[in-house]
């Protein structure tokens, strides 16, 4: 499914760009009239701006032209909305959903998005300004305000015309909130209770009482693993004083998963959390330096160690050859530990409380799979260098060494992103270079240790 999704993108741009150089403006209104808006974002990131411009001067929905501006890739949208009338875009920012208007006046200058809002109606300029006053990835930034909530008193035939009447411009009705005569959230029921209770029975008595709620200063992390968890398709989201003030819906789930997943990736490697496309080489460089410093120093301690030993290595030779293998092993299962229990931290399946337990158990698996490739590799040495060393001892240092590299690997990995995450700091800065490093270092200390004692050398 997603190769013939590639496969039908990329027909799709290689069939606008050369209707462009042609200047087929028919067979390209055609076509961008029936193309969806997701797939659109993808063709204007391969054209120059001023097909951009004339791609989107083609787009008569303005549904459409706010769907596209909230696909495209933060540098396209930028571009394009710096070459367009103000007027082209408050019009497409006042028929989008509040929170989504939010998020791409968020992506612009202060100065641009300032205007935006000062040429916007007065009603749109406050809801948006009010989204904007919350803090950056919070509930309050994220949240829909066009939701729909109903007096408690009010009898079910009731709430069904005002549906019919007055609530068509409303965020995905999934739930219907009911409140109280201070818009305190009291309850929350299903358009089909809704409808299957007699019509004169009053909202109070058949509503749910046991509500699922955020507050407005909530992680937007926080608000997406309570819906993952709960298997909710939207929360509402109430002020310090349990007023409901907006909505989150599964859509803005899905999209916070998606950016916070991504975000992880590229801090564990050590790359900032920014797409390679959106970063200037300037700022690139910049932001992969300090994760490269510490690999450097680390790479500076491992051959102060090795060189500690360069007595034994100018006689034993071979032992060099097994540097590789301990590193890679201790290194990859690290990487493996660290990368689980950062994703399990990130959606919630793993908490501080099973702390030990995670450290156990990825230590305990660290020992078993040290073991497995620890006689592997034993075996391996044995056989290469039976008549080097006839003792065997070679091949028990290096099984050895693998053990306790993988082992120690395992440990780190685990533990520095618990630790991490214990006071607070994002765990998946803890990954990567930093875990890696350590265990390089480790693995190289401890495998020279335990050579140089068994070889008595």
């Amino acid at each position: 499914m997603v190769l013939m999704l590639r496969e039908r993108n990329k027909i799709l741009i290689e069939t606008i760009k050369r209707l462009l150089r042609r200047g087929a403006t028919s067979h390209l209104r055609k076509i961008v009239g029936k193309a969806h808006a997701a797939d659109l974002s993808q063709v204007f990131g391969s054209l120059t701006l001023v097909n951009q411009r004339k791609l989107f001067g083609m787009i008569d929905d303005l549904d459409k032209k706010g769907i596209l501006f909230s696909e495209l890739e933060e540098k396209v949208l930028l571009d394009l909305i710096n070459s367009l009338p103000l007027n082209s875009i408050v019009e497409v920012l006042e028929d989008m959903a509040s929170d989504d208007a939010a998020d791409i006046l968020a992506k612009l200058p202060d100065e641009i998005s300032d205007t935006i809002l000062e040429k916007m109606k007065a009603e749109g300029s406050e809801e948006l300004e009010g989204l904007l006053s919350y803090e950056d990835d919070t509930a309050g930034r994220i949240m829909a305000t066009d939701f729909i909530a109903f007096k408690e008193d009010i009898t079910a035939k009731e709430a069904i015309e005002s549906l019919q009447t007055t609530h068509e411009d409303a965020e995905m009705v999934f739930y219907l909130y009911v409140v109280d005569e201070y818009s305190k959230l009291v309850g929350v029921l299903s358009l089909r209770q809704l409808v299957v209770v007699p019509p004169d029975t009053p909202l109070k008595d058949f509503m749910t009482t046991d509500i699922f709620s955020v507050r407005t200063d909530m992680d937007q992390e926080e608000v997406a693993k309570i819906v993952a968890r709960y298997d909710i398709l939207a929360v509402p989201v109430v002020d310090d004083k349990n007023t409901l003030v907006g909505i989150i819906t599964v859509d803005d789930v899905i999209d916070i998963f998606r950016e916070e997943a991504t975000e992880d990736i590229l801090k564990m490697a050590g790359v900032g959390d920014e797409y390679v496309e959106t970063q200037s080489v300037l700022r690139s460089t910049k932001t992969r330096l300090p994760w490269l410093f510490a690999s450097c120093v680390g790479g500076i301690l491992a051959f102060f160690i090795i060189s500690g030993f360069e007595s034994s290595l100018a006689r034993f030779a071979y032992l060099a050859a097994f540097i590789p293998v301990i590193m890679g092993m201790g290194g990859n299962i690290g990487t493996q530990s660290s990368t689980i229990v950062v994703r399990g931290l990130a959606t919630g399946r793993l908490v501080m409380k099973d702390f030990w337990p995670v450290i156990f158990k990825e230590l305990s698996t660290g020992l078993i799979l040290g073991i497995v490739y620890g006689l592997l590799i034993a075996v391996v040495a044995q056989i290469v260098f039976h008549e080097t060393v006839p003792s065997g001892f070679l091949a028990l240092s290096v099984g050895l060494a693998v053990i306790s590299s993988m082992s120690i690997a395992a440990l780190v990995g685990s533990m520095v992103p618990m630790l991490f995450a214990r006071i607070n700091v994002d765990p998946a800065i803890a990954t990567g270079p930093f875990v890696t490093t350590s265990i390089d270092i480790i693995s190289v200390y401890f495998y020279f240790l335990i050579a140089t004692n068994l070889l008595n050398i």
